[in-house]
């Protein structure tokens, strides 16, 4: 049986951040879709079947949160990263409520965004 690749979609309004990302997480063997708001991560063909979601909190038109909200309302189960900086104990609990299974501050250390996927990933299989 062929393990298949995992798929990760990143939502960031920052073309440098989303290259940087892709590049990082390509190079460790991961499938990814970039997408430049919230708007077009709910658009995005690979949602519904992706692994792993990489949302950031402050984007034009709809927020993280606001994505966040959507996402529970259309049942897409696939695991959220939420990323800002700085991180606010309010904004954490806000983003753990609407759904986000972590909360991590920018700048991303080397191979901590990766280790969050592979932890998350290894979790859902076990549920």
């Amino acid at each position: 049986m062929l393990d298949r690749k995992m798929v990760v979609l990143i939502a960031d309004d920052d073309p440098a951040v989303r290259d940087a990302l892709t590049f990082s997480l390509r190079l460790e063997g991961f499938g990814v879709h970039q997408c430049h708001s919230g708007k077009d991560l709910l658009d995005h063909p690979a949602l519904s079947g992706c692994d792993c979601i990489i949302l950031d909190y402050k984007m034009p038109e709809l927020s993280g949160l606001d994505v966040l909200r959507e996402l529970c309302v259309r049942d897409i189960r696939a695991p959220v990263i939420f990323m800002t900086g700085p991180v606010s104990e309010d904004l954490r609990r806000q983003a753990i409520m609407a759904g986000a299974r972590r909360v991590v501050e920018k700048p991303l250390l080397d191979g901590m965004l990766t280790q969050q996927i592979r932890e998350l990933s290894a979790q859902e299989q076990l549920m």
